[in-house]
């Protein structure tokens, strides 16, 4: 397993994590084996979003007398009413919801506390302007939770939320449909992948750019859900780019997004759990997902850098896809962002060391100038 730095929290978390929704409905036992494979599979991070009593209670079971194996992003906001999940900005229930979680994860403390889905501009006025924001700062001034976090499915509302600097990691939903989609305000829409455009052409959206980006030059830590759109992608007859994917190219895809840390993934038993970590293992051809975009006549790519490495090796050593990276972040911003800076700083080989030889480009399956785009590199951060 491999491990990448959560933005400013500074914490080291596993490219794969674990998503708890599908524990719901399991016995202890069950969910004690589903935390054995995760945490020998090298996983050390969990995200726990579900309000129910039970699957609360066999988590922390599961997690006891090993509680520094796993980092926890627990949610505020989430209650179980009449047997139901339910979200809530009412501060009382959200205080005894997530007190219970602490009591059930046997922890006096998360190490991210998730405000919980908020996905509408009426909803931001329910956290940011309430006492639910201010409730939430006290619980990482009393040392309950380390680091503030916020989950969302929409980009502006997302990036509206980052922006305010309260948000230390941002759970995002990412995969290639969302991304070639136009931005939906609620999750329901985005997993009909109803945003196809008239013409019958998917492009990139700009706003999940815009928001990849920031949280990337912002040191906002992006942790990623529905990677798989609940399975979708795997199946061709409901795919929106008519082919499958697999669980490696899915994996892949959020994890050379700009700002991405670790893909959460819901998984129900051992054998979903090894599924899932075995993409620490797979070849690059395994994990390759360019070729759902490039060639097909549905998404519209040609000329932009989708960083997924078929320009490598470079003949001068240069990581090309980190630098493209790079200057898109600082093509999207007024000036470059100093840590975009320092990044592109501490790099080994940059664009300076490029003697366009131009080998990368016979290469890129989507028509990038390269050795151009290098040049662009040079003036920027010069």
């Amino acid at each position: 397993m491999d491990y990448r730095t959560l933005g400013r929290t500074g914490l080291r978390v596993s490219e794969v994590g674990l998503g708890g929704e599908w524990l719901e409905g399991k016995s202890a036992e069950e969910v004690c084996a589903v935390m054995d494979s995760a945490i020998h599979a090298g996983m050390n991070y969990i995200d726990i979003f579900m309000p129910e009593p039970n699957v609360r209670s066999n988590i922390g079971s599961a997690l006891k007398g090993r509680r520094e194996k796993m980092l926890i992003q627990g949610h505020i906001g989430t209650v179980y009413e009449d047997g139901q999940y339910k979200r809530t900005r009412d501060l009382s229930q959200t205080k005894e919801a997530f007190e219970d979680l602490l009591s059930r994860l046997q922890t006096d403390y998360v190490d991210v506390g998730m405000i919980h889905y908020v996905d509408s501009a009426e909803d931001y006025a329910a956290v940011f302007e309430t006492e639910i924001i201010d409730y939430a700062k006290s619980l990482k001034a009393e040392g309950k939770i380390r680091f503030l976090g916020l989950s969302s499915h929409n980009p502006e509302i997302a990036l509206r939320a980052v922006q305010t600097g309260l948000i230390d990691v941002l759970m995002f939903s990412i995969n290639p449909a969302y991304d070639f989609e136009d931005s939906a305000s609620d999750i329901y829409s985005q997993m009909e992948f109803s945003g196809l455009k008239a013409d019958g052409v998917h492009r990139p959206d700009s706003a999940r750019r815009e928001l990849y980006g920031f949280c990337e030059a912002a040191g906002v830590g992006i942790v990623v859900m529905k990677a798989l759109a609940g399975g979708r992608l795997l199946d061709a007859s409901q795919s929106p780019f008519g082919t499958a994917l697999t669980v490696p190219q899915c994996i892949h895809y959020s994890l050379t997004r700009p700002g991405v840390t670790s893909v959460l993934v819901g998984c129900s038993s051992v054998s979903e759990v090894e599924t899932a970590a075995a993409y620490c293992s797979a070849s690059d051809a395994k994990r390759d997902y360019s070729f759902v975009f490039a060639g097909n006549p549905q998404i519209q790519t040609a000329g932009n850098c989708m960083y997924c490495g078929h320009c490598r090796p470079c003949s001068a050593h240069i990581d090309i896809p980190v630098v493209f990276k790079l200057l898109d972040l600082a093509l999207a911003a007024e000036e470059v962002p100093a840590t975009v800076a320092e990044h592109y700083d501490s790099l080994e080989y940059n664009a300076d060391d490029c003697i366009e030889c131009h080998l990368c480009e016979r290469n890129c399956p989507f028509g990038v100038k390269i050795a151009e785009r290098m040049g662009y590199a040079r003036r920027i951060f010069w």
